[in-house]
């Protein structure tokens, strides 16, 4: 945690913290490691700002970064034309400083912050409300806000909201920073590469280190598309595999499950149309504003509806329309699990668990009425809410499983799948159902032709270890290699 010291404030007026000199250090050294300083905008993080303007009914929002002699906006809605202000007391400078959210209710009033140019300025804000961004070793980059003209005040419930943006411009800075250093790992190594192809002056050898360097980038950024790890969810295991067709080009199958409010948790599968790099920006888009959503509102059909409205606004979607899968998981105190499953336009999720006869009990999970989504404005969700107690599973695919072909040479589809989950005689657990369907595909004639995604949840019997331990496994894998394991 950062540490500052209050000046002597005089009688009535706000003690204006004093940063320590080397927390000051260690957090400037971490803006500068982030790399975002001078960047140019980006979609993410105005939409962010844009989002907290509408929730508080404000005229302006911003994402600022606090530099050693300034503060830059990384977004501002509703503030044209401002880049960076000074270092001044009373707002953001000072917000850095706190472990909470601060709020001003009227700035005139704050002997602090009724000399800052913003608010002694033209533009003349009256109230303010700023939550850090604070990095996960507890360093304070710089804040997101929301400004008036006019003096106000804002709920408990209000003051988490904020919070949780900050939390989410959080996210998007790991992500971006991620992606950032496996890009220059990769120019870096192409460079090589590119170096040792001139000196050998050898054409074919060349050719294959390009076809190389197209596979390791294609799996690189797939990689940055997918969770690094599956969480571990209380009372809950979890499995995931997924496998591109091609080593050479990225897929648009998408997973993931996150934390939400209190005890809950979310989870999505979904698979958005074609390959290359135009699906991949579409599958990034559509994981950040699935779990962005989320966490503003976790109805199922209220974040695909936020999802068709984001594809069919934003301008890096294009065309490109997704099938998707959300599902919420709400832990009861009887042990389980209550899921609400909305689907847009996907192959039905299957509700497994075994049988007193020895087979293996299976419904279908597909809600009537849910539509692709991206493909039409107001287009319809539906969800439905089961229970998922010990001993059962929730298995979730994308078409890649049911368009593999069998050895009579026709597709697998919800049948052949349907069968060959009534017939296994192993557990139904999450991770035998992962590890028997990737048997599957290994046993058919062709594999898989397309990408396949697949991710089961399911609640062990409480004797199932002795500790109580559930377990988290994934599998990722590029045609025809397994490239990692975790």
């Amino acid at each position: 945690m950062q540490q500052a010291s209050a000046t002597d404030p005089a009688p009535g007026r706000r003690p204006e913290l004093v940063p320590d000199p080397d927390t000051e250090a260690a957090r400037i050294a971490a803006v500068r490691r982030y790399d975002i300083l001078d960047t140019p905008p980006d979609g993410a993080f105005d939409r962010v700002a844009a989002m907290a303007a509408r929730l508080f009914d404000v005229p302006v929002a911003t994402v600022t970064i606090v530099d050693t002699d300034r503060i830059w906006f990384k977004a501002a809605h509703g503030l044209e034309g401002v880049a960076e202000i000074g270092r001044d007391p009373g707002l953001c400078g000072s917000a850095i400083l706190r472990d909470d959210t601060m709020v001003i209710p009227d700035t005139l009033k704050d002997p602090v912050a009724a000399g800052n140019p913003l608010v002694a300025g033209e533009m003349g804000v009256r109230f303010y409300a700023a939550a850090p961004i604070v990095t996960p070793d507890g360093h304070r980059l710089g804040t997101v806000n929301v400004l008036d003209t006019r003096p106000r005040s804002i709920t408990e419930e209000d003051t988490a909201t904020l919070a949780d943006l900050a939390a989410i411009v959080l996210d998007e800075m790991e992500l971006r920073l991620s992606a950032l250093r496996a890009l220059r790992d990769e120019q870096a190594r192409r460079e090589a590469e590119r170096r040792q192809a001139e000196a050998e002056r050898a054409a074919r050898e060349k050719a294959e280190q390009d076809k190389a360097a197209i596979a390791a980038f294609a799996s690189t950024l797939q990689r940055t598309l997918l969770p690094p790890a599956l969480p571990v969810v209380p009372g809950l295991e979890l499995a995931c595999h997924y496998r591109t067709a091609s080593a050479h080009d990225v897929g648009g199958d998408f997973y993931d499950v996150f934390p939400l409010d209190g005890d809950r948790w979310a989870f999505f599968l979904g698979d958005v149309c074609g390959k290359g790099p135009e699906a991949a920006t579409v599958t990034a888009l559509a994981r950040h504003t699935l779990r962005t959503a989320a966490q503003i509102n976790a109805d199922p059909v209220t974040v695909l509806s936020a999802l068709n409205t984001m594809l069919l606004t934003d301008g890096t979607a294009g065309r490109r329309f997704c099938t998707v899968v959300f599902g919420l998981l709400e832990p009861r105190e009887d042990g389980g699990f209550t899921v609400t499953v909305a689907t847009g336009g996907h192959p039905p999720a299957y509700h497994v668990r075994p049988d007193d006869s020895g087979s293996v009990w299976v419904r279908s999970v597909r809600p009537k009425g849910g539509m692709l989504v991206g493909a039409f404005p107001q287009a319809p969700f539906a969800r439905t809410t089961f229970l998922l107690t010990a001993g059962e599973s929730l298995f979730l695919y994308t078409d890649g499983l049911i368009e593999a072909r069998t050895t009579e040479g026709a597709m697998l589809g919800d049948d052949g799948l349907t069968g060959f989950l009534h017939q296994r005689t192993g557990p139904v657990t999450a991770a035998s159902l992962v590890e028997d369907s990737i048997a599957l595909l290994a046993s058919l004639p062709d594999g898989a032709g397309d990408d396949v995604a697949l991710l089961a949840l399911s609640v062990p019997h409480p004797d199932t270890t002795p500790d109580g331990s559930v377990s988290a496994t994934a599998h990722t894998a590029a045609a025809p290699e397994h490239f990692g394991q975790e």
